[in-house]
């Protein structure tokens, strides 16, 4: 199962780096989360163990994000379809959960940029701007 698991991020994750601008981009719903205390935690999903680098830590103020797929590290750009207003954010943290038919669940710093506040969840457009190990597949095709 835990192999299962590694597979599917593993062409997940070469999908994106593989995959045309156009493809890069989709739609759906996203939320906002933050620590009902106001303290920072570590992101236990995307610690040095998980993905081989510190994607970040998670802070309530921060822009950063939550996604149940997506590599640790990847950065997003988040723009509300009602607004117009975009922010980009990086995934350091897993969420939500599939079964909550979100897409996306960003730091109230990163919700309280793009305005989502009061609203809560919205439709917005995301698109991958970089992933992880992006740089590296560049380096080496270029020796």
């Amino acid at each position: 199962m835990l192999l299962q698991r590694l597979a599917l991020r593993a062409a997940v994750a070469c999908a994106l780096l593989l995959a045309p601008a156009s493809a890069r981009a989709w739609e759906g719903r996203v939320s906002w989360y933050g620590s009902e205390h106001g303290q920072t935690r570590n992101a236990v999903a995307c610690s040095r163990r998980t993905v081989g680098h510190l994607a970040g830590r998670f802070d309530p103020a921060g822009m950063t994000a939550a996604h149940w797929t997506l590599p640790c590290g990847t950065r997003v750009r988040v723009t509300d379809l009602a607004t117009g207003r975009s922010v980009d954010v990086t995934v350091t943290d897993r969420g939500p959960h599939p079964r909550l038919h979100r897409t996306l669940d960003l730091a109230r710093g990163a919700a309280e940029r793009l305005g989502i506040i009061p609203r809560g969840v919205i439709r917005a457009r995301l698109a991958i701007l970089r992933t992880p190990g992006a740089g590296r597949l560049r380096l080496a095709a270029s020796r």
